[in-house]
């Protein structure tokens, strides 16, 4: 699925009861499906099927949601145990852009007025948080995931953007939450380009690298009690005897309860799951890292997103490259093609003293589009749960979710949770939308690499 030139080989990790150490020749992966799968420096984790007689929690996927649930349940003295069909973070959470973002992309108003007088407040809150608990685990695990936090940015592209930007400001500050209005000189300052005509900055907010927080949930997970599987995929879900089954590619399990923790990578293991959201995909590519002439790009490192219909993202890491981004897949390679073509015209665009630059890697990967824009929470079944349709803000809401399922299933009224548990609504549109959202981000590219 991915253009990723660099031919990598990264050690796995083995595990026992009590470590969770690099194993030397085992099981060798030689493919990254990311720059941040390539350069985390959280060792990668493979954990082989341990066929207990039973689990109080079967978790299907190995990314944010299904390694916070089995962390959160450990911590809650609940068995746990994961079943990925591929690697940790394989997923959306391997391939994310890294911004640590509150909330969702809807203002809050929206929020609000689509979740009611209960919900609405209650989850602006407690997703305005979502940062802060994020940063917290890793604090708390001393995860290596090159976290900063400086904030985000959302750029207004267009004069139009900026008064979009001035009503969500106008009601964060309502709120009492730390986000300022930037004009556009104060922008250009924190951005190094005079492009944007203003934005807004989140102090809640920051970046990560997320194949290395996700790794880093895998770790505390493990070290808390939770079995992890990598490499094994579930096939059939069925009640027997009033718990669940799960069948799998390396044998079978018995749990009391499953969550489903695959989002934007659902596949047919329940009927019509993935028919619930429209697939977007996203695509990112990351320079070599840049000498000291980048400098002025973003000198405190926020990450970036602005208010164009189609987004786009810009970061500069630890390492000092420089990720741009946008909706759409990756078109060519790392070195060649219509995506390669579109980043270098953006940068030029944007910092254009910065010269020529060389691309590292090219790599997208899908996000879990709501017809509002909203996250959901199902009960499939009789304790089957799923958090799912995170529109793009994998890192902090599959991190909250995945408390909450783990509070949910240790007694939380469901009442409690920040969303209401709602019944499956297939969006039959979806596939169809899904092909002319491509079609349309192709046509972007092209456009702008001319």
């Amino acid at each position: 699925m991915l253009n990723v030139d660099t031919d990598l080989t990264r050690c796995n990790t083995c595990r026992t009861r009590t470590t969770y150490r690099l194993a030397a020749n085992t099981r060798m992966r030689t493919q990254a499906i990311s720059l941040w799968d390539a350069s985390a420096e959280e060792a990668d984790y493979r954990g082989d099927f341990d066929r207990s007689d039973k689990v109080d929690v079967a978790i299907i996927g190995g990314g944010f949601t299904g390694l916070s649930t089995a962390l959160h349940c450990a911590e809650l003295g609940l068995a746990a145990h994961v079943i990925e069909a591929e690697h940790i973070g394989y997923g959306g959470s391997g391939r994310n852009c890294g911004l640590v973002n509150a909330a969702l992309w809807l203002p809050p108003q929206d929020v609000r007025k689509q979740l009611g007088a209960t919900y609405g407040p209650r989850f602006i809150k407690q997703f305005g948080k979502g940062p802060e608990y994020v940063f917290s685990l890793i604090e708390k695990h001393q995860m290596r995931c090159e976290a900063t936090r400086s904030g985000t940015i959302h750029a207004a592209h267009a004069p139009s953007g900026y008064r979009e930007l001035q009503g969500r400001f106008e009601e964060w500050q309502r709120l009492g939450e730390p986000v300022d209005l930037l004009d556009r000189q104060a922008v250009a300052e924190l951005i190094g380009s005079d492009t944007f005509y203003g934005g807004l900055l989140d102090h809640r907010a920051g970046t990560i690298n997320p194949m290395a927080y996700c790794r880093g949930l895998a770790r505390a997970a493990f070290n808390a009690g939770a079995h992890i599987s990598t490499g094994v995929k579930a096939l059939r879900l069925h009640r027997e005897n009033n718990s669940w089954l799960v069948e799998t590619s390396h044998g079978a399990i018995k749990a009391d309860k499953i969550i489903l923790g695959t989002n934007a990578y659902t596949d047919d293991l329940w009927p019509d799951l993935k028919k619930v959201f429209t697939i977007i995909h996203y695509f990112q590519l990351a320079t070599k890292p840049l000498d000291a002439s980048a400098s002025h790009i973003l000198p405190n490192r926020q990450g970036l997103w602005d208010t164009a219909q189609i987004m786009f993202n810009i970061r500069r890491d630890t390492y000092d490259r420089l990720l741009v981004g946008s909706m759409g897949k990756v078109h060519g390679t790392t070195h060649k093609g219509l995506s390669q073509r579109w980043a270098r015209k953006q940068i030029r665009r944007i910092f254009p003293s910065l010269g020529e630059v060389e691309f590292e890697q090219a790599w997208h990967g899908q996000i879990a589009m709501t017809p509002d824009h909203l996250p959901r929470i199902h009960e499939l079944a009789q304790g089957l749960y799923t958090a799912i349709g995170y529109n793009g803000r994998g890192i902090t809401t599959g991190t909250m979710f995945g408390k909450a399922m783990a509070q949910l299933l240790t007694g939380l009224d469901p009442a409690e949770l920040p969303l209401p548990v709602s019944t499956l609504q297939p969006v039959r549109s979806a596939p169809l939308y899904s092909r002319l959202y491509q079609t349309a981000f192709a046509a972007n590219q092209i456009i702008r690499s001319l």
